[in-house]
């Protein structure tokens, strides 16, 4: 069995699927690493670390696209600068296990089944106990959620805590956090750290607790709906609910100094939080930090990947937050996925059992087909999209 690292060629990327310690791990099981050159370079990983581990150094990358039984990568497969796709470069029958995205691109999922590809989408791993060491989108957004606040205080032109000097008291900053996933909870507990008075707000009054344990004050609004989706994520409202929700939430934004947003529905624009009357009514040198931005932000203002200043207030739509804590990041992810590995193979022999729940809700396409009902009306409704454009 063998088990490869691919090098990321996406730009902002700089994560890497396996760390060399995990890497130790798996060859002491008795599984054939490969690593590409130069995948670990981004996160401070050398590859003398990974042969250290006891992995073998490839440089021909379509011999370790093409020879290898599993691949593991962070993002998805994308066009390689000389043309060539790199899901061509899998051998049939290869096993993929990626961030794929599948939802708002179910192109690579057909993509990936026309090569007769066994893909495994991190994002699809179900929100439950025993999927927990694997669930790659819960470690991630912890990262974002962290590093969203840091970047919302360097930007700020305040402190974040209270401080009572010779010169005077000065008040603490006010940090208003939408949405209570596990981002938003952690950009809670770090904005407290940081002594800013912080209140959360989130459309599931399940989080209120937590929330509440965290030292934030909830923010609540009474809906009349089921607000909870499947897997405990936040569900898609009906626009009178969101109405309702902005009437309530305005006037925290307007008195808040720090908005954080990240609030996401996967395979979907991201649902509109912040309108342009509530960022015009903030208080100059405010700021916004929109983790939403790649789904076009929470923020009506919102620029992915650019800090724009509108009406006197910062705007911030950072792009792949977790890849600018690389080491951390990597070490993490490749928790997540080394602990799926154990689940997929068994006496050193790949076993893709679909009655475990975790392996049938992650595994999109296998055998030629997409498997998932989910990621085949995503795909549907995109070919009816361009059918009716043509």
């Amino acid at each position: 069995m063998r088990i490869a690292v691919a090098k990321e060629i996406e730009v902002c990327e700089r994560r890497v699927a396996l760390i060399p310690d995990t890497v130790a791990r798996l060859v002491k099981q008795g599984l054939e690493v490969w690593v590409e050159t130069g995948a670990g370079e981004r996160s401070f990983f050398s590859d003398s670390d990974y042969q250290g581990a006891g992995a073998t150094i490839i440089s021909d990358t379509a011999k370790l696209w093409g020879e290898t039984d599993i691949l593991l990568k962070v993002s998805p497969p994308q066009e390689r600068e000389d043309g060539r796709s790199e899901i061509d470069l899998l051998k049939e029958g290869a096993v993929l296990v990626s961030f794929l995205n599948p939802l708002a691109n179910p192109v690579v999922a057909q993509q990936l089944a026309n090569r007769k590809v066994t893909a495994l989408s991190m994002e699809m791993i179900p929100r439950t106990t025993r999927a927990q060491s694997m669930d790659a989108l819960s470690s991630q957004a912890s990262l974002a959620g962290y590093k969203a606040v840091l970047i919302a205080a360097a930007a700020l032109p305040k402190y974040f805590p209270m401080l009572t000097t010779a010169a005077g008291t000065i008040a603490p900053a006010k940090v208003f956090i939408m949405g209570a996933g596990v981002a938003g909870l952690q950009a809670i507990a770090t904005a407290r750290r940081l002594g800013a008075v912080v209140e959360a707000f989130d459309i599931r009054p399940a989080v209120k607790e937590e929330v509440q344990s965290l030292g934030a004050k909830f923010v609540e609004v009474k809906l009349e709906e089921e607000t909870v989706a499947a897997g405990g994520y936040a569900k898609e409202i009906s626009e009178a609910s969101k109405q309702r929700t902005q009437e309530v939430v305005a006037e925290h934004v307007k008195n808040s100094d720090v908005v954080i947003t990240t609030a996401q529905v996967p395979g979907r624009q991201a649902p509109r939080l912040v309108t342009e009357e509530m960022v015009a009514q903030m208080k100059p040198g405010s700021v916004i930090v929109d983790l939403a931005a790649e789904q076009g932000g929470n923020c009506a203002c919102t620029e992915p990947g650019k800090d724009i200043v509108w009406n006197g207030v910062t705007i911030i739509g950072p792009i792949n937050l977790p890849s600018s804590m690389p080491i951390h990041a990597s070490q993490l992810y490749a928790k997540n996925v080394t602990s799926l590995m154990q689940l997929l193979i068994k006496d050193k022999a790949l076993q893709v059992d679909f009655s475990d729940d975790i392996v049938d809700a992650a595994c999109v396409t296998h055998a030629g087909e997409i498997r998932n009902q989910r990621v085949r009306d995503a795909l549907q409704a995109l070919n009816t999209q361009q059918s009716a454009v043509n």
